[in-house]
């Protein structure tokens, strides 16, 4: 069963690029963890409401960032075990850099996955 990890970042508009920059440079890191099987990192550029839900109509694009600018990381493992040693490399190496470019504390959702599909791996 695959451990899970999403994590919210807000980060300070004057900081994004320098973050981007710092995440695809933490790449290589993420990249290279044992028992890491997919790894995903998402700007937020949408928002949607039920208006749009009801309808069946496309989200509409984020125009500007008021207190900040979100980004999801996304990784998925075999075992919590190499989770935590991902965890621990990522704190050794880029953790400081990371916080420095937060408004607040990033939120960390964790937990085994109860079901997934994939296109790709389905066949069709």
């Amino acid at each position: 069963m695959a451990f899970t990890e999403l994590c919210i970042y807000q980060v300070k508009p004057q900081m994004a690029a320098e973050f981007e920059s710092l995440m695809l440079e933490a790449r290589r890191v993420l990249e290279q963890q044992e028992g890491l099987s997919l790894l995903r990192f998402i700007k937020r550029g949408y928002r949607i409401n039920m208006e749009q839900i009801k309808g069946g109509l496309s989200p509409l694009a984020i125009t500007r960032a008021v207190k900040s600018v979100k980004y999801m990381l996304y990784w998925e493992f075999d075992t919590k075990e190499h989770y935590g040693a991902a965890q621990k490399n990522l704190y050794d190496s880029y953790w400081k850099a990371i916080e420095r470019c937060l408004v607040a504390p990033h939120d960390k959702y964790l937990g085994e996955e109860l079901f997934g599909w994939n296109r790709h791996i389905a066949g069709e």
